[in-house]
């Protein structure tokens, strides 16, 4: 077994929805019937018992190692703790070779995932050792470190509850919800909209204590120190106990509390000294709580006690705590609900206050405090008190938040209870958090969680708004990227924002912020980042959703324009025309339910799109008799199609006309392909809801020219002659060509092509075959990247396709593509007409405009 291929694709896809990694797999001979490999099945067994049945997809195919691989894959990571299920094996057209799919959480561990099950199979096969409890752990400890923790995990678990998108930004905890103008960020438990005074303020305790106490909230004494002498007295002054700690901290690192002599505070000194400067303060009796703060609210509450053991007569303080560490719930880090408990030099000292060791062995019964903090960071535990907060401590809470400026805000309180005012039992809050950890409350120790992830989201969003602008993706062999450049047109004609991906470059507000052939995912995720965008349209190429999926999770609105046979076919195993329709309607799977697919009608592979679509449908060709159209319309459902010289858009008894000369673009209705590529633009602008108004004025004021659409049929004039330029590149665009040049007139005819090498033989012979039929010159070039084709081998094929033509007269063959436009313009008299098959869109165009403004 040999893998070709290991690509990760991070979007919808075309085989299913979820984030997954594809590999290309080679099975020889046996392998590729795992049951004629003696023994293997229960090799791998007992190398991995847990894997579970081994099945293909259909049944009574054979069971090749390449599905044995995808199940391994997803059984790793599934017993790793990964959430995942999903797993595909495909066989391709080339015998024994398999594309398999296993989904992924996060990418890293379902590519170490594959990997492993690369070993496992090996190791089967040559009845050699595998530590599956090793390559588990492996998987566990990486997840853990990769994935969001609790707290972001809960608000992003909120987001997807109410299909808000989300993005991380970052390998941490940086968060992007929502879409362009419509998105908002979070790090970690900490919103955008708190500003880095708030947070600045959170952070010096001894300011915040001071606003607290001028807003009425209550406080402890206390003071910053500048050395251990200076603690001492200011631990006089305030009166014994005392509590010291860095006036700059957080997770309770450095703070150590009921100091009661001197010694005890010199210790103290030069653990909170560590993390900065170092403040003392009274020291409040009660018990730790922590009340969290979501915007106005207060959304939850929690005791937090100290790590502590309790003693059984027999072990040892290590023992005990190695036994409470056993606690699934207990791991390191914040990525679990609780954190084992440390014997550090913090707890060892707390022991030898307590006259204890490590190895001594408590009482039965005896709670035996290892810490005196109680922060889970440092393995308290916690208890949720939520339901009986008393409503002036939380209004002092509330008080708390404000007064410091932050959105979301750990309020912690040190008192006996929660049930009765701080006032009433001389507690106080001894500090505020910017950004609190939020696991005690979504899975507390004790008591129920509450739904803090939810209450962000609320803040960040209200109800029913779900960050989400208008996205329309557009698809199909020919037309796309004059049908993406129109929308984009309609949506700003309206006054939005927009953001444009297509072979061209991306857009953003009618500025160019990139360049080249940009209708991949990475593209159209740089456009949703954006927060200068309200609608974003997409051209959605068959390489990016091959190579990495769909750079979003879901589309208002899908256009697909046709699907031809000149398409790239016999690549990445896409090999009919059929297949490049299957990959092509991913986007049509990827519709909102309150969505639409702009479908053409008259393309059979197209309009069995609409079956898969979550959505509506609104069909559109010229023929409104059309079967497909004809039922559609008795359905009262939404059509659009050309009526005389006007074009229509029906729904039930409704009609919307635009005349078809008031659209330059399809020059009077003459071009055929360019009314279709209108239509599909007319389709989608309605089902986004732009007003009909705003629809007509958009298309009367778009350009076919070469500003606007380059390389689109940019129609110019040379001495009297007419010059088009136009990037056609496949059989059907060049069929469309040609109908469209039968409509101009024209007393001789010539054409400059060349071929992209990466077509089949045919595709680029039937090319010149067309064109052979149109045409009185040809004149062909070889471009500058031959895409894998000996030199001279496109030139050939041109050559062969012309054989027999009927009209052409005149071939000639030119290398450079600059030297072929111009052979063409010298050659031009009056009258004439010549279609320039542009390669080097935009420098062909340069030297195209630099030719004719001189004339």
């Amino acid at each position: 077994m040999k893998v070709t291929r290991i690509r990760a694709l991070r979007g919808p896809n075309l085989w299913s929805r979820h984030t997954a990694i594809e590999a290309v797999v080679e099975c020889e001979g046996d392998e590729n019937a795992i049951e004629r490999l003696p023994g293997f099945e229960t090799r791998l067994r007992a190398l991995f018992p847990t894997i579970g049945e081994l099945h293909p997809l259909v049944l009574g195919q054979p069971l090749a190692l390449a599905h044995v691989l995808e199940n391994a894959t997803v059984a790793l990571q599934a017993q790793a703790g990964c959430a995942v299920i999903f797993g595909h094996t495909h066989p391709t057209v080339e015998a024994g070779i398999y594309q398999v799919t296993a989904q992924y959480s996060e990418e890293s561990v379902g590519r170490r995932a594959f990997a492993l099950a690369q070993e496992l199979i090996e190791a089967a096969l040559a009845d050699t050792a595998f530590d599956c409890a090793a390559a588990l752990a492996e998987l566990r400890d990486m997840d853990e470190s990769e994935r969001l923790g609790p707290s972001t995990g809960s608000i992003v678990d909120a987001a997807v509850a109410r299909n808000i998108p989300y993005r991380r930004l970052t390998r941490g905890s940086l968060v992007q919800f929502g879409w362009g103008a419509r998105q908002r960020r979070i790090q970690a438990a900490e919103v955008d909209s708190t500003s880095g005074v708030a947070e600045a303020i959170a952070q010096d305790k001894e300011l915040t204590k001071q606003l607290l106490n001028a807003a009425g909230v209550p406080v402890p004494l206390g003071r910053p120190v500048k050395d251990a002498d200076d603690a001492w007295v200011a631990a006089q002054e305030i009166g014994l106990p005392v509590v010291v700690k860095p006036q700059d901290g957080n997770q309770g690192k450095g703070v150590t509390v009921n100091i009661v002599t001197q010694e005890q505070l010199a210790a103290a000194y030069d653990s909170a000294a560590h993390y900065g400067e170092v403040m003392v303060e009274k020291f409040l009796p009660g018990f730790d709580f922590r009340l969290l703060v979501v915007g106005d609210k207060l959304v939850a509450a929690a005791r937090r006690d100290p790590p502590q053991v309790i003693g059984d007569g027999v072990s040892t303080v290590r023992q005990l705590v190695d036994t409470v560490n056993l606690d699934p719930r207990r791991g390191e880090g914040h990525a679990t609900s609780l954190t084992k408990i440390r014997l550090d030099d913090i707890a060892i000292g707390r022991l030898e206050s307590l006259g204890l060791t490590p190895d001594s062995v408590p009482e039965r019964g005896h709670r035996v405090v290892l810490r005196n903090n109680a922060n889970l960071s440092t393995g308290g535990s916690a208890t949720d008190v939520t339901d009986t907060v008393h409503p002036e401590v939380a209004a002092r809470a509330v008080d708390a938040a404000q007064m410091v400026g932050l959105d979301i805000c750990g309020v912690d309180m040190v008192c006996e209870n929660v049930i009765r005012p701080l006032e009433e039992q001389h507690g106080g809050v001894v500090e505020v958090n910017a950004a609190p950890g939020l696991r005690m409350h979504i899975s507390p120790s004790f008591g129920r969680g509450r739904p803090v992830g939810e209450a962000v989201m609320d803040t960040l969003f209200t109800h029913g708004d779900n960050g989400r602008i208008p996205v329309v993706a557009v698809t199909g062999t020919n037309g796309k990227t004059t049908t993406a450049r129109l929308i984009n047109h309609l949506l700003a004609s309206s006054g939005l924002r927009t953001g444009m991906t297509n072979t061209d470059g991306v857009w953003v507000d009618g500025r160019q912020t990139d360049s080249g052939d940009c209708s991949g995912p990475k593209s159209a995720r740089n456009v949703l980042m954006h927060p200068d965008v309200d609608a974003a349209v997409f051209e959605v190429a068959r390489g990016g959703v091959l190579r990495e999926g769909l750079g979003f999770d879901r589309c208002q609105v899908a256009v697909v324009t046709n699907i031809g046979s000149g398409d790239h076919l016999g690549l990445n195993y896409i090999t009919t025309v059929e297949d490049l329709a299957v990959l092509k309607r991913v986007i049509v799977r990827n519709v909102a339910d309150d969505g639409y697919a702009v479908l053409n009608a008259a393309d059979p592979n197209v309009a069995a799109m609409a079956a898969s679509c979550p959505g509506s449908i609104i069909f559109f060709t010229a023929d409104r008799q059309h079967p497909v159209m004809a039922t559609h319309r008795a359905q009262g459902r939404r059509t659009v199609y050309i009526d005389g010289d006007a074009l229509v858009a029906a729904e039930g008894s409704w009609r919307e006309r635009i005349a078809l000369r008031d659209v330059p673009i399809t020059r009077g209705g003459s071009i055929g392909f360019q009314v279709d590529n209108v239509m599909a633009s007319v389709a989608a602008a309605w089902a986004v809801g732009l007003d009909w108004d705003t629809i007509r004025s958009g298309v009367a004021s778009f350009l076919n020219d070469a500003a606007g659409v380059p390389g689109r049929f940019n129609v110019m004039d040379y001495r009297g002659a007419t010059v088009i330029a136009d990037y056609g590149h496949n059989t059907d665009a060049m069929r469309a060509l040609v109908a469209a040049v039968d409509t101009m007139p024209a007393k001789t005819r010539s054409v400059v092509i060349s071929g992209a090498g990466d077509r089949r033989d045919c595709d680029i012979r039937d090319q010149t075959a067309i064109l052979g039929q149109a045409f009185d010159d040809v004149i062909l070039y070889q471009d500058a990247a031959q895409r894998g084709r000996a030199d001279g081998e496109v030139m050939a094929l041109l050559r062969q396709g012309l054989q027999g033509a009927a009209r052409t007269k005149y071939i000639d063959e030119i290398r450079g593509e600059f030297i072929a436009i111009d052979t063409a313009l010298a050659r031009l008299q009056p009258g004439d007409l010549s279609l320039i098959l542009v390669d080097q869109v935009e420098e062909a165009l340069a030297h195209l405009a630099q030719r004719i403004a001189a004339g």
